[in-house]
């Protein structure tokens, strides 16, 4: 197949999509696909269509209306995938629900990257019958437990979260309340608290360790030198943050909130600001059962990859 990314990859640290694109243009081309990321071939099997905004910050390289015309003019065949990971819910956007919906007029199959928030789309009225989940994967191959070694017993246990976004939203209430506690007797000797990635300048912590953003190797090895990892992310359609440190063997303390819950249950423990401290105590008591299970994480690059080649092998014969 030849397959049209609908955006550019960016080198270095970034956000989730630019990893997708990332992930899944290696496995494709390993298997023997061709990517391209224009419509100037007319022999396109496949557009992967995976953001309709254009200006400033977007990596957008077409939009629907060149989708349009390159089929209408150029290649009937071709079939339109759209993968939607956005929504306005995600940052208090406006705007962006009514956009990605009004998109998908021109997609064979729409694919979301949680049931939370494939059910936002549905109740705008998009046609259920096109449209599917695809759990996001990190890629295995840098993010995994291979050289991670036990937690020594008596050290203090590494707290850690990484964002690309220094959006409030991505959780920094939850991490304003773990830098607060690092100030009390009960958790100054037990916890200590790294914050890697980038903090809006209106944010300040006191006693979190802050780190410019990693990607690749380094984020993996970072990640391996923490024990448990933390998201306070609300209204997160997926994210790669819990999903590259679950990989990597560290249990999740997550929010039930957005698609994370999806991704982080049964591999870590559900909180609130309410219940924080006891539901810490909890994963530290039994964190031995935990790190065990963190193994068997299932959402790897690998097992995503293998589904949308499916799909657009599915899509093409329809």
């Amino acid at each position: 197949m030849k397959i049209s990314f609908g955006s550019k990859i960016i080198e270095g640290p970034w956000g989730g999509g630019n990893l997708f694109l990332i992930n899944l243009k290696e496995y494709l081309e390993a298997n023997g696909h061709t990517i391209v990321f224009d419509l100037k071939d007319k022999d396109i099997d496949i557009i992967l269509f995976t953001d309709p905004r254009k200006g400033r910050g977007s990596t957008s390289t077409f939009g629907k209306k060149e989708i349009k015309k390159y089929i209408s003019k150029i290649n009937k065949k071709t079939r339109v995938v759209q993968r939607i990971n956005e929504c306005d819910e995600r940052k208090n956007t406006k705007g962006v629900n009514k956009l990605y919906l009004s998109s998908t007029e021109i997609a064979d199959s729409v694919v979301f990257v949680s049931n939370w928030l494939q059910d936002i789309y549905l109740q705008l009225g998009l046609d259920e019958n096109k449209s599917t989940v695809i759990m996001s994967g990190s890629n295995e191959l840098i993010f995994n437990s291979y050289g991670r070694t036990e937690k020594p017993v008596n050290k203090k246990f590494k707290l850690l979260t990484h964002h690309w976004s220094s959006n409030y939203l991505k959780g920094f209430e939850l991490y304003s309340l773990i830098d607060q506690l690092l100030e009390t007797n009960k958790w100054r000797n037990k916890i200590e608290f790294t914050y890697l990635g980038n903090v809006d300048k209106e944010f300040t912590f006191k006693n979190t360790k802050i780190m410019a953003p990693l990607s690749g190797f380094e984020l993996a090895n970072e990640i391996k030198e923490h024990d448990i990892y933390v998201t306070g992310s609300l209204n997160e359609p997926s994210g790669n943050h819990h999903i590259e440190a679950a990989l990597c063997g560290l249990p999740v303390l997550y929010i039930n909130s957005g698609g994370v819950p999806e991704y982080a249950k049964n591999y870590g423990v559900e909180v609130t600001l309410k219940n924080f401290e006891e539901r810490l105590e909890y994963l530290i008591e039994y964190y031995g059962q935990f790190e065990k299970k963190m193994k068997s994480y299932p959402y790897n690059s690998t097992a995503m990859c293998e589904k949308y080649e499916k799909l657009f092998n599915k899509v093409l014969n329809q």
